[in-house]
């Protein structure tokens, strides 16, 4: 998922969010709800916020889903631009583009 590190606010691209799906995957939409459940804002076709303060729940979220193998790296791993430091604590969840 590409992500934005704006001071200590942690923005994951629109595009790359989870979509919840009626009748969908039951891995994918749980993920969806997990997500939007830590998120300060998690508008309908906008960015997704991520507080400093849920940062260490957020890297364990993704972590965890990336471990069970039911989702792909690409959609559980936040994927930071070369010049950017990644804090210490999403550094197990990241991975440069």
């Amino acid at each position: 998922m590409r992500v934005i590190l704006s001071d200590r606010l942690l923005l994951i691209h629109k595009d790359d969010v989870p979509q919840f799906k009626k009748g969908g995957s039951t891995v994918r939409n749980t993920f969806f709800w997990a997500l939007r459940s830590i998120a300060g804002t998690a508008p309908r076709d906008r960015d997704w916020e991520f507080e400093a303060e849920v940062w260490i729940a957020l890297s364990r979220l993704l972590i965890s889903f990336s471990e069970s193998g039911y989702l792909p790296l690409s959609e559980t791993m936040l994927e930071f631009d070369d010049e950017v430091d990644i804090p210490d604590i999403l550094r197990g969840a990241s991975i440069r583009r």
